[in-house]
């Protein structure tokens, strides 16, 4: 072979070689994203993410703590999923920003998967759930549809005009826990007046009354609203800015931050066994 034809060969494989070495080095020094390392832990089940403490199947794949229980064997491998730690994901973990699970609604906040719980619990892109008081409405939805929902499916609760109304709780002597629920409609917004009767121990029984806005927390904060029973010359009143219907009334009553009174005293106010309560909302 002449050297000219020697010369010729190495130059094609040059040529032929570098492709690969350049993606090679392209491929090596590609730096691996937050969304990358978050994509490891996505549960395969409901796509929602793997959070410590982590536990494995014998071949090493994951699978949520919310989906775990549901399953009787892997998703994946359909190996027995067993109680293994996976210490190494759990310390991935402890250097990834995850996404909230509500960003396909709007949020975009990115944390801890220690801080994540609690984010979420009171994320403004959380699904508002039905603002009746009881268990028997499961509606879920966005803040714009509760209003049609409440007008659709609850078309008995009575909505009054104005920033002053007298919510009239008829026979309040009825046995048992009860629930009355009244609608105020003024400045543009909506608020639930709610009285709750609940039976404590020993059979005494206890009012609570509270007013939420139909709307977010930041919104609530611009109002404010007065309860007061009023009454053969006598005066009880409540004031405090309106719940979100996002917070729900079932904490705000179990830490009496409401307008509280028993029976004996409703029975002061009560007339035919009708209690009228003066409601003001007023802007900050």
């Amino acid at each position: 072979m002449s050297f000219q034809e020697d010369t010729v060969q190495a130059k094609e494989l040059t040529t032929m070689s570098c492709p690969a070495t350049t993606s090679s080095k392209a491929r090596s020094h590609t730096p691996t994203t937050n969304q990358d390392l978050a994509g490891l832990f996505e549960c395969p089940v409901c796509f929602d993410y793997v959070l410590p403490p982590i536990l494995q199947c014998q071949s090493g794949h994951l699978v949520c703590s919310s989906c775990r229980p549901k399953l009787n064997c892997c998703p994946t491998c359909r190996g027995p999923l067993g109680s293994i730690r996976n210490l190494a994901m759990e310390k991935v973990a402890q250097t990834v920003m995850f996404p909230c699970k509500y960003s396909s609604s709007g949020c975009m906040a990115t944390m801890s998967y220690t801080e994540k719980p609690e984010h979420e619990e009171t994320c403004e892109f959380r699904p508002y759930s039905c603002p009746c008081p009881g268990a028997s409405c499961k509606w879920q939805g966005s803040l714009e549809r509760v209003m049609p929902h409440l007008n659709h499916a609850h078309k008995s609760i009575t909505t009054l005009q104005g920033e002053d109304i007298v919510f009239l709780a008829t026979d309040i002597n009825l046995p048992g826990a009860v629930d009355w629920v009244m609608m105020q409609s003024c400045f543009g917004n909506h608020f639930m007046l709610v009285l709750e009767k609940q039976e404590k121990f020993d059979g005494l029984q206890q009012f609570f009354a509270i007013v939420q806005l139909i709307g977010t927390r930041k919104q609530a904060e611009n109002f404010a609203y007065r309860l007061e029973l009023n009454g053969h010359r006598r005066r009880l009143s409540w004031e405090a800015t309106p719940r979100s219907i996002h917070e729900g009334v079932a904490a705000a009553i179990m830490n009496s931050d409401c307008l509280v009174f028993d029976s004996s005293i409703a029975q002061l106010f009560a007339e035919n066994g009708n209690l009228g309560i003066n409601v003001t909302i007023s802007m900050c």
